[in-house]
């Protein structure tokens, strides 16, 4: 009877130490690591410098805007001079959308498919300033196009609604 003692003392001493692991778990799990379920503050860009390089190197007037208020937060800018002259230019528009600005002398076509993820054109177009542009939908984005403009395409598309895209692509200066 001797040995049963001592085996009902290992599986005791082993369920105290299991509860005790269960219990650290728990404290490191409800103090130790954030539950902060809403999206991380996106850091603003200043994008000057990168749009004067693209307004002196590419071969057409760059698309930026101007006048937009301080709830659109600049997130992401790029100019690539190789394959296709490409400008971007990434917003946080109001509400947390998304909202792009590209531009391209890549193929239209397929220029329009990778700017927009997808989308495709459908019979609408709308008179923003002295531009008319054809709205896509269906993509991951959907997107204002301009395909008359000097030498390139130009897409303002994003998450957003047709409400803030049509609000980027009126504040579009093109130098």
């Amino acid at each position: 009877m001797a040995g049963s003692n001592g085996k009902q003392k290992t599986a005791r001493d082993m369920i105290l130490s299991l509860a005790l692991i269960g219990i650290a778990a728990a404290v490191v799990y409800f103090l130790g690591i954030p539950h902060d379920d809403h999206a991380p503050d996106l850091k603003r860009v200043d994008y000057r410098v990168e749009l004067l390089t693209a307004r002196r190197s590419a071969s057409y007037p760059v698309a930026a805007p101007e006048g937009l208020p301080q709830s659109w937060k600049a997130t992401s800018v790029r100019y690539q001079g190789e394959n296709g002259d490409h400008w971007h230019l990434g917003f946080q528009a109001p509400g947390g959308q998304y909202v792009q600005v590209e531009q391209s002398t890549q193929k239209t076509a397929d220029f329009i498919d990778d700017a927009s993820q997808g989308a495709s054109a459908t019979k609408k177009t709308e008179k923003i300033g002295e531009h008319t542009w054809t709205r896509y939908t269906g993509g991951r984005y959907d997107a204002l196009v301009l395909q008359n403009t000097p030498g390139s395409t130009t897409v303002v598309a994003g998450t957003g609604p047709f409400t803030q895209l049509t609000a980027m692509a009126a504040a579009l200066q093109m130098k």
